[in-house]
């Protein structure tokens, strides 16, 4: 606004000069002058103009000052850090992204078990019906009666430890456990992730993109990927089953590759920043 009411004052050279200039004129002059006489005239002519343009450009000087100054202000200035967020800028809080992270990896592990164990109560039912259609008719007895037989098939053995599994599988309500963890990862995961990269600027006024930054980006995004597609997995659709477990061992690989990176930033909130 300075700048812009100083434009507005900027002077502008006059239509009419403040004094007039009288330019010597060797043909037109009642008196006969000598060339050198008509060179020096022309000469102080110049000489004046020249100190009448200085005297202009004095003027504005101060307005050309204020219309530039924006230009060479210090750019730190536009930087978010220096001191002005406090706590936010100092050692606590940047060490809330790692250490929540590091549980959050240890919970993917934990959600992938529970995934795994999931599939195993599906899978294992395939199998028994599998089995089942391996089993040989009972024999009966001319008069129709079943014939037992005293000691079952190998057969018959597989298709009653599975179902004794099975049965111990569902109490463990794996189903349920593993949407939950998914849930919990899912809207930590996103947010601590966010977090981090704010954390970053607030201590340093920028992010810095690297292996760390895009490896955290690609794990919150294979996070949302493979929560929008438990729809699909819940009407039986194999292909988004499959595309769901590729996509959290992605993420797992991901999660392993991003630890000695961030570790090495941890070493560098150690360095530079300070309690609290």
């Amino acid at each position: 606004m300075a700048a812009t009411l100083s434009l507005l004052k900027l002077p502008i050279l006059p239509s009419k000069p403040k004094f007039k200039i009288s330019i010597p004129s060797c043909k037109h002059s009642p008196v006969t002058l000598l060339p050198q006489q008509c060179h020096q005239d022309s000469y102080n002519h110049q000489k004046l103009l020249l100190h009448e343009t200085i005297e202009q450009l004095k003027s504005a000087s101060l307005p050309l000052t204020a219309l530039t100054l924006p230009f060479f202000l210090d750019a730190q200035d536009a930087f978010a850090a220096g001191g002005e967020f406090g706590i936010f800028e100092g050692r606590s809080f940047a060490l809330i992204h790692p250490i929540v992270m590091s549980g959050l990896f240890v919970y993917t592990l934990y959600a992938g078990y529970l995934g795994w164990q999931w599939r195993r109560v599906r899978t294992i039912q395939n199998e028994i019906n599998e089995l089942k259609k391996e089993v040989k008719p009972v024999a009966v007895t001319p008069e129709g009666t079943p014939i037992e037989n005293p000691k079952p098939s190998p057969v018959e053995a597989k298709i009653q430890q599975l179902t004794e599994e099975r049965k111990e599988l569902i109490k463990g309500s794996f189903r349920d456990r593993h949407f939950n963890a998914g849930s919990i990862l899912l809207g930590f995961g996103v947010s601590e992730a966010i977090f981090g990269g704010l954390n970053t600027w607030l201590r340093t006024g920028k992010l810095f993109p690297g292996p760390h930054l895009f490896a955290g980006a690609g794990i919150t995004v294979l996070w949302a990927v493979a929560a929008a597609l438990v729809p699909a997995m819940q009407k039986g659709n194999e292909t988004a089953r499959s595309l769901h477990i590729a996509m959290n061992a992605l993420n797992v690989i991901l999660f392993v590759w991003q630890i000695p990176t961030g570790i090495d930033i941890v070493f560098k909130v150690f360095q530079f920043t300070n309690w609290p």
